[in-house]
This record gives C-alpha cells, structure tokens and sequence, in this order.
C-alpha cells in the first residue's frame, strides 16, 4: 500500500473517531462548515500531481534569496518531506483543537505542496524579496499546502491570490526566523457557489515582524482562520481584513497568542455587508504569564450598506498578565451621515458617494496594517480595490441602492 493511501485512511479514521467540526463548537457556532463529504468526498479523483496548482513569479533581482521546492504528495520522499514541514493536526495551542478536523481532511486529501525558503540580504540596504503567488485549482476539491520561511533577518514583500470556485481547504504555515519580516497581502475572491476554508499559521521569534492585510468576499461559505504565535521577545504582528459582502457569508478568524514580553499585536476589520448577508469578525488574543509590556489592540467594525445583513463582531481577550497594554472594541453602524452628505454637496451620485467613504474606510485599514509601504501603494494605485469597491457601493450587481 502506498504512503498517500496509508495516510488519507489514516486521516479518514482519525475523522471518524474524532468527528467533524461539532455544531456546538463555539468558534463555528454562527456560521458552521459545510459537512465532512464536502471536504473529503469518497469518490474524488486523484488531482493531476504534475499540473503546479501554485503560479509563483519572483521579481527580478529577488531569485538569488528565494530557494523553491515543488513537493509532489504522491512520491514517498517528497511527501514525507512535506509532512516533516506540517504540524500534526490540531497540535498546539489548544484553540488548534477547534479545526483539526480541517488539518485532518487537508491532509487525506493533500496532493501537491509549495515550500518557499527567503534567505537573508546580503547588507542591510539590499531591497526585500517581492514574490507573487495565484493558486489555480484543477480539481473541484482542492487541499493546496504552502510553506513560506523567512531566514533571521530576511525581508519579503509577498501577495498571494486566490479566485474561483469549487472546494478550497488551503493550510499556509509561515515561521519568521529572528528579526525576519514579512509584509502579506491576501486576496481572496471566490465565486458565489465557492466552498472555502483558508487556515494561515504563523510562528514569529524574537523581533520578527508579521503584516497580513486580507481582502475577501463572501461565497456559500468562506473561512479565513488566521493563528499567529508571539514566541520571541519583541515580536510584532499586524492583521487586517476587510471584509465585501454582497448576500452570503464569510468567517473570519483570527487567534493570536502573545508568548514573550514587548511582544505587539493589532488586529482591524471593517466588515461592509449587503442585503440578508451574514458574517462574523472572530478576534481573539492572549497574553501568556510573563509576557511584560505586551501590548495589544482589536478593532473591529461592521457597516450594512443596504438590507438586514447579520454582523457578528466578537473582540476577545485573555489576559494572563499584569504589566500590559490592551484594548479592544466592536462598532456596528451605518455609513457616516454628515460624509455622505458632504460628498452630495459635491455633486457626486449617492453611490459614487458611498463607493468614495468606503474606499477611504477600506485604505484605512490596510494602510494601518502596512504602514508607510510604498509596495501597498503600488497595489492600490492599479485601481482594483477602488473598482471592487465601486461594483460593491452598488449591492455587486451594478444597480445603486
């Protein structure tokens, strides 16, 4: 028997001892997944482990710092490779528990896996490594795997893409060695019929930096759970999200534990929600015993554009320590009346208007996310935020309300 087949039989008893995500799980108890045949079906094809799921460009000048390797699941050398790279489902913390089942099922059905190495610059004035990443699933159920590991004191600038349909079970793990740095920007637009479930983990040591900017829209169900470890000593980490909604859902996760002291973490999201849309902005931040001078913001924010969407906001924090910095907040309301009416003095069309507050709301957040980053700018100077945001004014099916 071959080691793909030992594992996913493995895995499938392990689904079947332990069960699948419990509707009484308080982290998915709002928007619970989808069932177990949704992720795992029994009667899937083998996915083609010749054709890379992953398109990856490496601007010029970065290829020298940037070591690639493509893990085909199907060849035993390969895929025990890339299990040695995956932690055992639901390891860790004990927030981990809540999605093993997810961890389980990516790793039954995992075929292909990306593991990206950043080394170091060569001086301190070399420019980041800027790295470009769209994954394309060629099959209806896909469980991508990505590995992305910073050297201590590397710097990478790395913008990954995710667009389409089907059945996405996607396990990132990212670990920043010492005084590493990793600005992240997410984009995750799936179409209306799109199962999705993206889990990022990452783990900083000391003096490491993570920024995670996340834009995504809802689908039939869309998960982002995002866990961040603070294990170093002055380990920072910044996530942003913002969060489109025309009439469906989204899930949004974030879970960080902050292990060691002067460790720093922000966390922001402004939800903007049309007509019978639900979703959930789930932010929960721990502070270890002997964590000193840690410091912690959550900020989060929901807005119905039109309708009765469902927004559930949930700021969370657990302090096991006296000698910190915390604060969080939850604001749920309406677009900015007196805005809106200085935009119509204006001349503009009400959503022209709506379309302008909301893109200065949305550039906001990421640009607190990754603050003075001229590699942002560039990105939202290309127009496509703003004319996501334009169709989005609009309820995304280009008529105003």
């Amino acid at each position: 028997m071959d080691s793909a087949l030992q594992d996913r039989q493995a895995a499938q008893a392990q689904l079947q001892q332990g069960g699948w995500i419990a509707r009484r799980s308080e982290a998915f108890h709002h928007l619970p997944p989808p069932a177990l045949a949704q992720w795992l079906p029994t009667d899937s094809a083998t996915p083609d482990s010749a054709a890379r799921e992953w398109q990856l460009h490496i601007d010029s000048g970065s290829a020298d710092a940037v070591q690639v390797q493509w893990l085909n699941a199907l060849d035993a050398r390969d895929r025990t490779a890339l299990l040695a790279a995956l932690p055992t489902p639901g390891a860790g913390p004990a927030k981990a528990q809540e999605a093993a089942p997810f961890a389980w099922a990516h790793r039954a059905l995992c075929r292909q896996g990306l593991y990206l190495r950043i080394a170091a610059p060569a001086s301190a004035d070399a420019p980041p490594v800027v790295l470009t990443l769209r994954h394309q699933p060629h099959s209806a159920v896909s469980a991508p795997a990505l590995i992305v590991e910073l050297a201590p004191g590397a710097r990478c600038l790395l913008r990954e893409e995710h667009a389409g349909s089907g059945t996405h079970n996607l396990h990132s793990h990212i670990r920043l060695g010492a005084g590493a740095q990793l600005q992240h920007l997410r984009l995750a637009t799936p179409g209306s019929g799109a199962q999705w479930a993206h889990h990022v983990h990452a783990t900083l040591a000391a003096q490491a930096e993570y920024a995670q900017a996340l834009v995504a829209s809802d689908s039939a169900y869309h998960l982002q759970r995002h866990s961040v470890q603070l294990q170093g000593r002055g380990a920072q980490a910044r996530q942003g999200a913002l969060l489109l909604l025309d009439a469906q859902q989204i899930d949004q996760q974030t879970h960080t534990d902050l292990q060691a002291a002067h460790s720093h973490s922000a966390v922001r999201s402004l939800v903007l929600a049309h007509s019978n849309a639900r979703a959930v902005s789930n932010a929960y931040t721990r502070i270890a015993p002997g964590a000193d001078e840690a410091q912690v913001l959550q900020r989060l924010t929901g807005i119905p554009l039109d309708g009765a969407p469902r927004l559930i906001l949930r700021p969370h924090l657990e302090i096991l320590h006296d000698q910190v910095q915390a604060a969080h907040g939850a604001t749920w309301g309406a677009l900015p009346p007196d805005a809106l009416f200085y935009a119509r003095q204006r001349g503009l069309a009400e959503a022209e208007a709506r379309a302008l507050i909301t893109q200065g709301m949305a550039r906001a957040v990421l640009e607190a996310t990754l603050p003075g980053s001229d590699w942002l700018g560039q990105w939202l100077d290309t127009g496509w935020l703003a004319q996501r945001l334009a169709t989005h004014a609009q309820g995304g099916n280009g008529s105003a309300t």
